[in-house]
This record gives C-alpha cells, sequence and structure tokens, in this order.
C-alpha cells in the first residue's frame, strides 16, 4: 500500500506578485524609452563627448546668429536709416551714423508728408478688419463644428472650395459688387471702409482654422452646460470663446497683418487719398520726398507688426487657452 505525500505549495501574496510584475514590464518600457531617446543622428551618450558637444554648440550658436540677422537685420537697418542722412544711406549703407544722427526725419515724415492721416487711416483698416473676421470666423467655426446643422458637411464642403479659387479670378466681380452692391439701389462702397472690411471677413482659411480648433474642445464641457440650461449664445459666450484664446490670438495676427500689408484691394476700393492707408500712400508719394523722410516713414509703419507680435508671442507660446474654462 502506497501513501501519496502531501504536495506542499508555497502561498504567494498577490498584491506584491502584481507589484512585482508591474517593476518588471515597467523596467522593459524604461529601457525601450531609453533606447527609443538614443535613436537619431548623435545619441544620448555621444553628446557627452567633449569634441561633439563643442561642435554642437558652435552649430547651433551660427544657426542662432544667422536666425537673428535674417529676422532682426533688415528691421534694425530700417530703424538705424530712419535716423540717417540720405548721403550718408548712399555712400555707406551699413555704417552707423558716420556723420551723426538726424533726429528731425521722423517729425517730417509724420508732419509733412501727413503720415499721421494715413497712419490713422491704417489702423482703423485694419481694426475692421480684424473685427468683422473674427465675428464670422469665430460665428461660422461654431456653426459648423458645435451646433452642426444637418448642412453642415456641405456648407463646409462649399466654404473648403473656395480656397481653390485664385483671388485674382473674384478681383473684377467682387470690385463690381462694391461699386453697386445689391439690395442697396445706387448706393456705392467706394470710399467707404465698408468696402474692406466685408470682403475681408468673408476668409475661408480663417473659418476652417478656427472650426478645426473647435473640432478639438471636450464636447463634456458643452454637455455639461446644456445640461444646466445653457442656450447656443451663452454656450458660445461664455464656454467657447474662454476656451479658445490661442486660436483667437492667431486669426488676430493673421487679419491685422494681411490687412496693414494690403496693397491693389484698397487701392481699387479706396480711390480718395484722404482716406487710404500707408500701404497704398507711401508708394504714391515716394517721388517727391527724400530717401531719409521716406525711410522714416517705413519705420514709422512697421510699428504696429512688431508690437503685435510682442504682444501675442505670450499666446503662441504658452497655448493656454483651456485653462479658463475647465474647472476641477
Amino acid at each position: 500500500m502506497t501513501t501519496t505525500q502531501p504536495q506542499v505549495f508555497e502561498r504567494v501574496d498577490a498584491p506584491h506578485a502584481a507589484e512585482g510584475i508591474r517593476g518588471v514590464f515597467g523596467r522593459r518600457r524604461a529601457r525601450r524609452n531609453d533606447e527609443q531617446g538614443d535613436r537619431g543622428i548623435v545619441s544620448d551618450s555621444e553628446r557627452k563627448k567633449r569634441g561633439i558637444k563643442v561642435g554642437m554648440s558652435g552649430v547651433h550658436l551660427v544657426l542662432f546668429v544667422g536666425l537673428v540677422v535674417a529676422g532682426l537685420g533688415p528691421l534694425l537697418w530700417l530703424a538705424k536709416a530712419a535716423v540717417t542722412p540720405t548721403q550718408d544711406t548712399l555712400r555707406q549703407p551699413l555704417a552707423l551714423w558716420p556723420n551723426g544722427i538726424d533726429w528731425a526725419n521722423i517729425p517730417q515724415a509724420w508732419n509733412d508728408v501727413h503720415i499721421d492721416q494715413f497712419f490713422w487711416n491704417t489702423i482703423v483698416i485694419a481694426a475692421g478688419s480684424w473685427a468683422f473676421q473674427l465675428v464670422v470666423a469665430t460665428t461660422a467655426g461654431y456653426a459648423l463644428s458645435v451646433l452642426r446643422p444637418k448642412y453642415a458637411p456641405i456648407l463646409n464642403g462649399a466654404i473648403l472650395a473656395t480656397m481653390f479659387i485664385p483671388a485674382v479670378v473674384l478681383l473684377v466681380p467682387l470690385y463690381l459688387t462694391i461699386v453697386n452692391p445689391p439690395l442697396l439701389g445706387d448706393v456705392s462702397l467706394l470710399n467707404n471702409y465698408l468696402a474692406v472690411w466685408l470682403p475681408a471677413a468673408a476668409n475661408a482659411f480663417n473659418i476652417l482654422l478656427v472650426k478645426r480648433f473647435f473640432d478639438a474642445l471636450p464636447r463634456e464641457v458643452f454637455e455639461a452646460a446644456r445640461t444646466d440650461g445653457a442656450g447656443p449664445f451663452r454656450l458660445f459666450w461664455s464656454i467657447v470663446l474662454p476656451m479658445s484664446k490661442p486660436i483667437l490670438g492667431v486669426v488676430s495676427v493673421f487679419a491685422i497683418i494681411a490687412a496693414w500689408k494690403d496693397f491693389l484691394w484698397p487701392m481699387l476700393v479706396l480711390p480718395n487719398p484722404a482716406v487710404q492707408p500707408l500701404s497704398v500712400r507711401l508708394p504714391a508719394v515716394q517721388q517727391s520726398i527724400e530717401l531719409d523722410v521716406f525711410l522714416a516713414a517705413l519705420a514709422i509703419s512697421t510699428l504696429i507688426p512688431v508690437a503685435l507680435f510682442l504682444v501675442f508671442q505670450g499666446v503662441f507660446l504658452r497655448s493656454a487657452g483651456l485653462g479658463g474654462a475647465v474647472k476641477g
């Protein structure tokens, strides 16, 4: 008669076993991430070598200096030429004021050439274009992305199709529409800032850009707001817009810069010099003023774009538009 020996099984604590398994997979995952991080032209171990480290630092320095010279060089030269006499600019364009600084160029450009009036016209045109474009882009993007009516795909395709039409093709029919607007009888919009604002508002690129941003917003917030009784306007004003600061900053910069540098359309619809912007008047008065005064006027015209960059750079870098609408 054989006796069966009882089998003894070692008891394993389930939490400790799970922790061990997680530790093994965690180490494997960390090792895999390290291997992926080392992939590239130069690995992390090679970066620590003195020769490679010095060489890469030198390349980075050269690239940084090149970008600074290419980006800031023209602006700095324009600022220098704005207070430099004409003869010095022609003889020694890269010299730093060989015969002194001529500060009279700036007040002469501001007063004698009436840059102040043209500067104000440009601000009005840019501000109106910005306001109209922002209203149309945000409301259209909100309707296509959040409200989503049944005809939204058709409207979205129609807006996208307009981007494939060259602007030159639309120039003549758009001008005829401004000369004789529909539903307004014999009223003409020539020499009226609406002739610039309204066509600028119909910007398909801005609409699609805002729509794509609205598509990425969390739908749970919208559903919670609707549950609390928020209507379409309250949802748009109190929820969507506070979450959309980055895209609003992008559209604002695009709109203002485009209006600030536009030349052909303002020249066509604003033939009266009293209402023309800087982009139209400066080429017209170039032949009748000195070069140093003209360069001073150009320097004044760059103030707003530079100021816009300084104001909105934080919006681009932080991209913190989602922080103000979701709490908890």
